[in-house]
């Protein structure tokens, strides 16, 4: 990494098998500028300045990744007290590792102070981290690594804020059924400015046009954003996130990654370094990111992470028709227990308007985005596949999204934890009967004995 700006666009360009190296080039603008010599993208005057100034306080310290003396360099990345709170620090390595694999295994356990956190009493602070996956570090390249960790206290007891090792259990337990995930990540962009408390895009005073040209817009005043979502795909994609893709959404401002198909634990693991690098992309543009499901108030759409879903039954022509219906019934029947669990401030969002279905009524329909689990197109037309559970907030945690996907579609269900009445005779007779322009909800599909 020469620069900030490098970053901006081609940070993440590495060298091919065949020795060749791949440059990213911007278009030229439409104010006649041009993209920057040696292969580098136009950056905006604005922009410019504040790389400047923080080249100028590195110095020469950007020393390049062959000339550490051997070492590597490690960055430990955990989630703190409140989940929310992304912490990271560095340790430098006599030894390579090699993301991906069991190297993670040769990795020291390493520990931080907790009481600093919220996780740990001052008389008792350690607070241990054990590296769980590796990943490529796009910020400092070659050989140097970001390891992904989950936390314990002195007894090795997963702390109540490492729902990692739950979804571990989970995953392990169910790996016969083979579950794949798609997790869509909506986030929104704000001002890093005490005056400007508004997303970009949006005037100080008063708000931005209506919604209708920015969902997948382009052009100046369409996709607000645009270097740091670009530059977030390709720091993912060197670090080797499984990230599918990127599109503005439909309030300004608002864009939403893809992460999978993975299969069990990789998952959460992958979404939550994804959001990781994201954080550390907008360090670099002095923006802030927001997960809030509802990041501004009226007729703006909320944020979600929808969760794409499939087992080895659900994708089988013999058996995927009768596999989603089971597992329809099951999610009516925990829909609570799953709506409880789906982020904070969920509420704001799920109220039957912008895209989204009430939270009060679990609902499913084909193709239907205002319904609680919509089922795709393909999936009705082929008998098999997978659905999308809509009701899981931007700000989520994807270990408890895909445990609890996981434990309800492809476990038991427990009685006591029911959402509607034991004694609920709701049936699905077959994918017809969810076809039809409306959305179906259980208690229009009840029958009588």
């Amino acid at each position: 990494l020469s620069s900030t700006q490098s970053l901006a666009m081609g940070a993440c360009n590495s060298t091919t098998n065949s020795g060749s190296k791949s440059v990213s080039r911007a278009p030229p603008r439409e104010n006649g500028d041009s993209p920057s010599k040696n292969g580098e993208a136009y950056v905006p005057p604005g922009q410019k300045y504040v790389q400047d100034k923080k080249k100028k306080a590195m110095g020469n310290v950007m020393i390049a990744p062959e000339e550490l003396n051997g070492k590597i360099i490690a960055e430990y990345i955990w989630l703190g007290g409140s989940l929310w709170d992304l912490r990271s620090k560095s340790r430098t390595l006599d030894f390579k590792v090699k993301p991906g694999t069991e190297d993670v295994k040769k990795l020291p356990e390493w520990n931080y102070d907790g009481s600093s956190t919220g996780q740990a009493p001052g008389n008792n602070s350690e607070v241990m981290i054990r590296p769980r996956r590796i990943y490529r570090d796009p910020f400092r390249k070659g050989d140097n690594v970001i390891v992904l960790c989950d936390a314990y206290d002195s007894l090795g007891i997963p702390l109540p804020t490492n729902h990692r090792a739950a979804c571990m259990e989970a995953m392990e337990k169910f790996k016969t059924h083979e579950p794949w995930f798609g997790l869509e990540q909506e986030y929104t962009m704000f001002h890093d400015k005490p005056y400007q408390t508004k997303p970009l895009g949006f005037p100080k005073t008063g708000f931005a046009q209506s919604q209708g040209q920015y969902y997948c817009g382009v052009g100046t005043g369409n996709a607000k954003g645009r270097e740091l979502a670009e530059a977030h795909l390709r720091c993912c994609l060197y670090a080797g996130v499984k990230i599918s893709g990127i599109n503005a959404e439909v309030m300004p401002s608002q864009w939403e990654f893809q992460i999978g198909p993975c299969e069990g634990i990789r998952m959460g693991d992958d979404l939550w370094f994804a959001r990781y690098l994201l954080y550390r992309c907008s360090e670099f543009y002095n923006i802030n990111i927001s997960f809030a499901p509802k990041p501004m108030k009226g007729d703006w759409n909320g944020a979600g992470c929808h969760a794409n879903f499939s087992t080895k039954g659900t994708r089988s022509k013999d058996s995927g028709a009768e596999t989603i219906k089971k597992m329809l019934i099951k999610l009516e029947m925990t829909h609570k227990k799953h709506i409880s669990a789906y982020g904070e401030g969920n509420e704001e969002r799920l109220t039957g308007k912008h895209e989204t279905a009430s939270m009060e009524q679990f609902s499913f329909g084909i193709a239907d985005r205002g319904s609680s689990i919509r089922i795709p197109t393909e999936t009705h037309k082929k008998g098999c596949g997978y659905f999308e559970d809509r009701r899981p907030a931007a700000n989520c945690c994807p270990y408890i999204v895909t445990r609890l996907l996981v434990e309800t579609c492809c476990g038991d269900i427990d009685l006591a934890e029911l959402s509607i009445t034991q004694g609920s005779d709701f049936k699905i007779k077959s994918m017809a009967d969810v076809a039809g322009t409306g959305t179906k909800t259980a208690a229009e599909g009840k029958k009588k004995p």
